[in-house]
Parts: C-alpha cells; sequence; structure tokens
C-alpha cells in the first residue's frame, strides 16, 4: 500500500520547496554583513546584481508567507491529532508554543539573528484565540492581515541606514575574526534590536497566512491539491504576482531603490498565493525516491535549523571563514548544497526514527505531562 495515498501530499510538497527558497534569502545575511543597507545591499559584480534580483524577486517574503501558512496548517493537523486521542488541546498548543519560543531564543542568539520561530510561538499564541472561527471568517481576517502588511511593511525601505563604524567594526570583530562566544554576543545583540522590527513587520503578515492555513485545513482543501481554489490561485495570482515582484527587484537593484523595495515586499503575498496554486498543481503521489525526499523534507523544523547551524559555521571565523570573502552566487549555491545535503541525512535518519531530531524534542516538549509524553 502506498503511504502517500494516506495523506495530504500538498503540505509536504510546500514544506520542502519552502526550505530552499527560505534559505537562499537567509543566506545573504549569514555570509555578509547585516549592516548593509535594505535597499542597497553591497555588490562587487554583475553577477552578485543578476543574485539579489533573482532572491528578491523570486523568493523574499515570498517563502516566509509559505512556511506561516505551513504553521497555520500544523495547527489544524495538531487540533486532529488531539481530539482523535482525546488529549486536552489547550495544554498541548501552550506546550508546543513554549518549545517553539525556547528553540527560537537559542537559534536568534547562537546562529541567526532573522530568526521565525519567537515571531510563530507569539502570533501562534495570538492564533489559539481564532482556533474556533469558521473558515469565512479566517480567510477574511487572513486576508485583512495580508493587506495591513502589504501596506506597512515598505516601511522598511524609508527606515533610517547609517550604522556608527563601532557596529561595523564590532561585526567583522565577531563574524571574521573573532570565536564562537564572540559571534554569539554579537548575535544575541543584533537579535535583541531585530526581534521587536520583526514582531512589528513580519509578524502581522505571519498571522495572516496562519490563518489561512488554518482554514485550508478546516475547510479540506489541503487535503485536496486539485481543489479549484488552488486552480484560481495560480491562474489569477501567479503570472501577475511573480512578474510584479521582478519588476520591483529590478527596480531595487538598478533603478531607485524605495519603489522597487516598496513593490517587492508589497506584492509577495500575491506572488506566495500563486506558488501554493503552482505548488498543488505538482503535488502528486510521488515515486519511491521522491517520497523519501517529501518524508525527509517534513522534518522541516530540523533542516531550518540546521541550515543556520552549519551555514553560519562555514561563514564564520570559528569555522571556514568565508564571511564576506565570497561572491553571492556562489554563497546562494553553497546554500542550497548545505539544503540537499540535510535533507539526504534527514531522510537517512527517519530510516529508523519516525521525525527529525528536533522534531522529536519539540515533540516531547509539547506532549510533556500527558499520555502522549511515553509514546
Amino acid at each position: 500500500m502506498n503511504r502517500s495515498s494516506d495523506r495530504a501530499l500538498l503540505p509536504d510538497y510546500l514544506r520542502l520547496i519552502a526550505l530552499f527558497g527560505i534559505v537562499v534569502v537567509n543566506v545573504q545575511y549569514m555570509a555578509f554583513s547585516v549592516f548593509q543597507s535594505l535597499t542597497h545591499p553591497q555588490v562587487q559584480s554583475l553577477g552578485d546584481e543578476i543574485t539579489l534580483f533573482l532572491v528578491h524577486g523570486l523568493a523574499l517574503l515570498k517563502t516566509y508567507g509559505l512556511f506561516s501558512f505551513m504553521f497555520g496548517v500544523g495547527l489544524g493537523f495538531l487540533m486532529r491529532a488531539s481530539d482523535k486521542r482525546g488529549l486536552a488541546f489547550g495544554k498541548v498548543y501552550r506546550n508546543r508554543m513554549i518549545g517553539l519560543l525556547v528553540l527560537g531564543f537559542a537559534h536568534g542568539c547562537l546562529f541567526f539573528p532573522g530568526d521565525i520561530l519567537v515571531i510563530y510561538a507569539v502570533t501562534g499564541s495570538v492564533l489559539y484565540l481564532f482556533r474556533d472561527w469558521p473558515v469565512a471568517r479566517l480567510v477574511r481576517v487572513g486576508a485583512v492581515l495580508l493587506i495591513l502588511q502589504a501596506i506597512i511593511i515598505p516601511v522598511l525601505a524609508l527606515m533610517p541606514e547609517d550604522t556608527p563604524a563601532e557596529f561595523v567594526a564590532f561585526e567583522m570583530m565577531a563574524l571574521r575574526d573573532g570565536g564562537f562566544l564572540d559571534a554569539a554576543i554579537f548575535r544575541s545583540i543584533g537579535f535583541a534590536f531585530t526581534l521587536p522590527v520583526f514582531l512589528l513587520f513580519q509578524g502581522i503578515s505571519a498571522l495572516g497566512w496562519f490563518c489561512l492555513g488554518l482554514a485550508a485545513v478546516k475547510s479540506g482543501m489541503v487535503d485536496n491539491a486539485g481543489h479549484p481554489l488552488w486552480r484560481r490561485a495560480r491562474r489569477v495570482c501567479l503570472l501577475p504576482g511573480v512578474a510584479l515582484s521582478l519588476i520591483g527587484a529590478a527596480i531595487w537593484q538598478w533603478g531607485a531603490a524605495v519603489p522597487g523595495v516598496a513593490l517587492t515586499l508589497s506584492i509577495a503575498p500575491v506572488a506566495t498565493l500563486g506558488y501554493v496554486g503552482l505548488i498543488a498543481a505538482i503535488a502528486r503521489p510521488p515515486g519511491p525516491l521522491m517520497a523519501r525526499v517529501l518524508r525527509a523534507g517534513g522534518s522541516s523544523l530540523t533542516i531550518y535549523l540546521g541550515q543556520s547551524i552549519i551555514l553560519t559555521t562555514i561563514f564564520a571565523g570559528y569555522g571556514f571563514g568565508l564571511w564576506n570573502a565570497v561572491d553571492r552566487l556562489s554563497a546562494t549555491l553553497i546554500a542550497l548544497a548545505v539544503t540537499a545535503a540535510l535533507i539526504a541525512v534527514v531522510s537517512i535518519w527517519r530510516l529508523w526514527f519516525r521525525q527529525g531530531p528536533f522534531e522529536l524534542l519539540l515533540r516531547r516538549i509539547t506532549y510533556a505531562g500527558t499520555a502522549q509524553q511515553a509514546m
């Protein structure tokens, strides 16, 4: 019996593709100075310019939206599982948010100040209040929040760009010349400054996608990759969303940066909806090899954290010392190769274990004090 037929395939495909998309964005802030202006990132060649153009146009905020959508789907699945097992959902969900919060703070302070897990834990706690809402209300609120994000997030392009020379020197000392402790101190300080901004600008969109993901589970659409709404999403949203995002990225890279950033960021939700529709079109029962890859991609927490742990080690001075020493195309290819290697390793791991190592840890936290803890 083919296990693929027993479960919804769309979430597996969404997680897998989102993992590759999010890493090509994150590596731009792991391999290069975080103090480079949002509107004028450092480039050394035409290859750097083209790489940033493609990353901004095709991935920036779009794969973040895919990840956030999947979080809402995960809440729906957790509700299903808790009801099936007769568990108190409130306690299970509280434990899960605490687990994400702990992992997120460790991740943000030690490895990557752009962590999303803390944002998910905070805004996910708000989503708990919406858990019993009907599908129509979830969709309306999710759409309003995404429209609000599209209005306010371009304000990032207008924020002050000047960075004190002392901060730049501290970054260079910590990431290029320092050890792990130096890097962790720098990242912890950076995380303390960036987290409030991310909670404001990304938290709104995250909650919007959470609502839509939960609605997709409640309506049964996530179980049906052929649902008419997914076809409508790729027909209506994919081409204009991607085209306008690429136009914005081109303006950003080779023209007036501020309007280019504004267009690229504000159109991201439309492109993300188009991506969901496109991914639904390819979410078909896989062959044996692809089934293993999809199963490994289901361990998205392990792969997401593994990306940061490995890539920061590759680029930081305490590792291979490639920080600010390679071009952006090379950094992006390294990130993709690391992700592919992680998927291969996790697929082997899952020959013996049901989940990835960080998923197992989060599961223990989630079901602490329940009958599922010993299972």
